[in-house]
């Protein structure tokens, strides 16, 4: 069952082509070890919510742009074992990250049902 790994974080709006070429830069680490698809998505209508949104989930200050991204991978154990090499390659720890990662929410999710 393919297995994917989800981040919402606050870029600043003016980062946008550092965001992308972060994700170019890092897209052929995850490949090489298994991904099957890397997919970067810009908020363009990014609603106030109730009780909740994305923009308050990421403490999106003036000047930011909420971005979604995922990883995705054929299986759990495919996914697993790359995050443990990824964590000690050099390529990924010398790469900056044109956001604030402590801002950024990550997750993984098993795919459950495709319609």
């Amino acid at each position: 069952m393919p297995f994917l790994d989800i981040t919402v974080m606050p870029v600043p709006t003016a980062n946008k082509a550092a965001y992308l070429e972060h994700s170019r830069q890092t897209t052929p680490f995850f490949k090489e070890l298994g991904a099957v698809a890397v997919t970067e998505c810009w908020g363009e209508d990014i609603p106030d919510g109730k009780v909740t949104d994305f923009k308050r989930a990421v403490a999106l200050q003036d000047g930011e742009t909420v971005a979604v991204g995922w990883i995705t991978w054929p299986d759990k154990a495919v996914r697993d074992t790359a995050w443990e090499a990824l964590m000690q390659d050099e390529r990924m720890m010398a790469l900056d990250m044109p956001f604030d990662g402590k801002r950024m929410i990550f997750a993984g999710f098993e795919v459950v049902a495709e319609n």
